[in-house]
């Protein structure tokens, strides 16, 4: 039975999605269908598809009583929305759904695990969001929750632990059929910590142990977690709140953090050796990884930033955006992303200049557009005199531009779309520390009207801006302060 609460949200999401332009959203990016859209959830492939749902509110583009929204993709780049799979219509989750994951159980139904919320009045007259793990059953378009929910209560916390801050269940499936999850929790030292819970069948579960305990270094809170293994490797990601910068990592005060370490399947611990941020631009937070049937290992994030949701004016139709879905891999204990594969298809229109010299300000004939994959090789034009910046600037016409700019002698890379468009004295750039030698990088630049993403090195280190400029807006430009040698292949992405 659809309750009345999940029936409204779907004949308004129909009706609303139509007065938005398919021209307004971005072109291969999943964003919401209406209102307010932020973590991806329950990302999983089933029945020959790939299902994203999301924190969505329909009613306005801005926070608010949590839904999950549901699309289905068959190559992760051209999405068809499906109706919202969620509402907080139970006494469990009357205040929202919240951040939850997907797995298929042994009778071919799709299981979402959830987090149920519940606003509790306290004696001293303040509120305590209470947080609780919930299920769904389905085939894929209606859910139905689970008659024992929740699964998951103050009964299988550890001691010290808050039941506030108990949320974003990530759920998955060992090769003996029984199943596993992880938990964003906060112990009683109001750090953050990953909880670990095991089950036989997928609706009965127990507590295992504490996987990871931050004390404190990275953040507080830890939120949206996922754990896998990758090329030989134990990978804990994860999404902290409140994190102080180190050096060129953690500048995103909620952002994002990936360990690498070893996993003690007895004792259910993980052992880091290795962290870094997951994406060093401006809007990247929430990440959630599938397994892809061919064995790739695929992330997507919520392209936001919680610092900057008033970027865009609420009065807008819709609000919130999803990353390019990207292949995961580690190479000597670091986590590399490239674009999905399937991105290849949607090239078109190849463009190519090899050994041009840039000094001053350059254009090239049809290097333009806002739906753009680019790729670029720099090189000093004078290995002698190294060039002192190197800038690229797109989304641009005589008043708009966005630009990502190179200092080879600090090695620094640099987002800023503070000429974008932008009313608000927010966050408008970001730095990060890249591998150069003697002024040689690798860039490929992708656009999609309203977002940039740039993989540097093949995916050593990936800067992630979303930007609003006007769509006639689309010159590309390149500088450089001394001499510059450059290789670029340009396609249009149709």
């Amino acid at each position: 039975m659809t309750s009345q609460t999940l029936r409204e949200a779907r004949k308004y999401e129909e009706a609303a999605e139509k007065i938005i332009k398919k021209e307004d959203r971005p072109d291969f990016h999943l964003s919401v269908r209406t209102g307010w859209l932020n973590d991806p959830n329950g990302f999983s492939y089933y029945k020959g598809e790939y299902h994203l749902f999301y924190q969505y509110y329909p009613y306005e583009a801005k926070w608010g009583s949590m839904h999950w929204g549901h699309a289905v993709s068959k190559d992760l780049l051209h999405w068809e929305y499906l109706p919202a799979a969620l509402a907080p219509d139970e006494a469990y989750d009357k205040d929202g759904c919240f951040s939850g994951s997907a797995v298929v159980l042994p009778d071919g139904r799709h299981l979402l695990m959830y987090t149920g919320v519940v606003r509790e009045h306290q004696m001293d007259d303040t509120f305590c969001d209470v947080q609780t793990q919930c299920l769904a059953v389905g085939d894929g378009l209606d859910y139905e929750k689970y008659k024992k929910n929740p699964v998951l209560d103050r009964r299988h916390l550890p001691e010290g632990a808050s039941r506030a801050d108990f949320r974003d269940p990530k759920i998955w499936q060992e090769k003996d059929g029984t199943y596993r999850c992880v938990i964003g929790s906060r112990p009683a030292d109001g750090s953050g910590q990953i909880l670990l819970y095991t089950s036989k069948n997928g609706l009965d579960w127990e507590f295992k142990s504490i996987l990871a305990s931050n004390h404190n270094r990275f953040g507080k809170m830890w939120e949206c977690p996922d754990f896998f293994k990758l090329d030989g490797t134990w990978v804990l990601l994860t999404s902290p709140q409140d994190m102080l910068p180190k050096g060129f990592e953690y500048h995103n005060g909620n952002g994002t953090l990936c360990m690498t370490g070893d996993f003690d399947e007895e004792t259910g611990t993980f052992t880091e050796k290795s962290d870094q941020s997951v994406d060093y631009g401006i809007d990247f937070y929430a990440p959630q990884t599938v397994l892809a049937p061919d064995g790739r290992r695929i992330m997507i994030g919520w392209m936001q930033n919680w610092d900057t949701c008033n970027l865009r004016s609420p009065d807008e139709p819709w609000f919130g955006q999803m990353s390019l879905p990207r292949e995961l891999s580690i190479k000597d204990g670091r986590l590399y992303q490239k674009p999905i594969k399937e991105l290849d298809t949607m090239r078109q229109n190849r463009i190519a200049y090899s050994d041009v010299a840039v000094s001053g300000i350059l254009s090239l004939e049809g290097i333009k557009g806002r739906k753009v994959d680019m790729e670029l090789t720099l090189r000093p034009g004078d290995e002698q005199n190294l060039y002192q910046k190197f800038a690229v600037r797109f989304a641009q016409n005589d008043e708009y531009h966005t630009s990502l700019s190179f200092r080879p002698r600090e090695s620094i890379l640099k987002v800023d779309r503070k000429f974008s468009g932008s009313r608000r004295a927010i966050i408008h750039q970001r730095r990060c520390l890249v591998n150069s030698k003697n002024g040689n990088l690798k860039l490929r630049i992708i656009l999609d009207r309203f977002s940039v993403e740039v993989f540097v090195n093949d995916g050593e280190h990936v800067l992630t801006a979303t930007m609003y400029t006007q769509q006639d807006a689309e010159g590309i430009s390149f500088f450089a302060d001394g001499e510059v040698n450059m290789d670029i292949v340009k396609y249009d992405l149709i």
